[in-house]
């Protein structure tokens, strides 16, 4: 949610600040904890008596990709966040490895510190360094089910990486059946121009705005699915019975979308 808070609590009880980096910084409002990277924009948020949920309404969406794939081997986060979608990954998919990406060490350090985060094992790897010297590396070609990209610096004025080399490289990493899901938020403009360019890199590209705020979840196919949403509806109800994720909203989303496009 990258919006300011409407009240902003004092700054500074922690504070990560290894130079060359915005620094880490967290506050608190009834009951969550927030991440910022030195300014009022929310980066991510943790209710502290339940650090194993995924707190904010948008992030739990880039968890749709559980409609199309519901047993990943390999879930890549491009960008950590304050650690809710590498948690949770990590936690309700045993069988997946979970790769999680972030160029800030002010970031992985409060994330392990303030935000639950485990630390690295057999199956999870959280990674100090550039998200597009990742995707580029030739080693991670064709080696991810689902690639979750949420990559935004202080201001939050658009995502910081959004080229056609960018989602191109994206695209390469991923399993023929593989998905992209990202969160495009920021100035109007950047909108139109982050949509175009994913949809003329994947197979397919739906998005679905998020109710609270002004994201929009972006999911790209590298292979176009078959949206059949009777099917859809008995998937979103299994993944609620066992995840407690809203997935019939998304289902919604999805179809709305679909009659947006008519």
């Amino acid at each position: 949610m990258h919006t300011p808070l409407a009240t902003v609590p004092t700054y500074g009880d922690i504070v990560f600040n290894i130079s060359g980096h915005p620094p880490a910084t967290i506050t608190e409002h009834r009951g969550v904890r927030y991440l910022h990277l030195g300014t009022p924009w929310v980066q991510g948020a943790m209710r502290i008596e339940r650090p194993e949920l995924i707190e904010l309404s948008y992030v739990r969406m880039m968890m749709m990709w559980l409609l199309f794939m519901p047993q990943p081997r390999h879930i890549v986060q491009l960008g950590l966040g304050s650690a809710a979608l590498t948690k949770f990954c990590h936690a309700r998919f045993p069988q997946a490895r979970v790769t999680a990406i972030e160029l800030n060490p002010n970031v992985i350090a409060i994330c392990a510190s303030q935000f639950a985060l485990p630390p690295n094992d057999a199956r999870l790897n959280v990674i100090e360094m550039n998200a597009l010297n990742f995707v580029l590396d030739p080693v991670n070609q064709d080696s991810i089910d689902i690639l979750q990209v949420d990559l935004y610096d202080e201001d939050a004025r658009g995502p910081v990486l959004d080229t056609p080399e960018f989602y191109q490289a994206c695209s390469d990493c991923l399993h023929a059946e593989g998905m992209m899901l990202t969160n495009v938020f920021g100035e109007f403009s950047s909108y139109d121009s982050n949509l175009q360019t994913i949809a003329s890199i994947f197979d397919a590209v739906v998005w679905v705005p998020e109710a609270e705020d002004e994201n929009i979840v972006v999911i790209a196919f590298k292979q176009s699915p078959l949206l059949e949403f009777n099917l859809l509806y008995e998937r979103a109800a299994a993944i609620k019975s066992s995840l407690n994720l809203p997935a019939k909203g998304w289902v919604t989303g999805l179809k709305q979308w679909m009659l947006n496009q008519q």
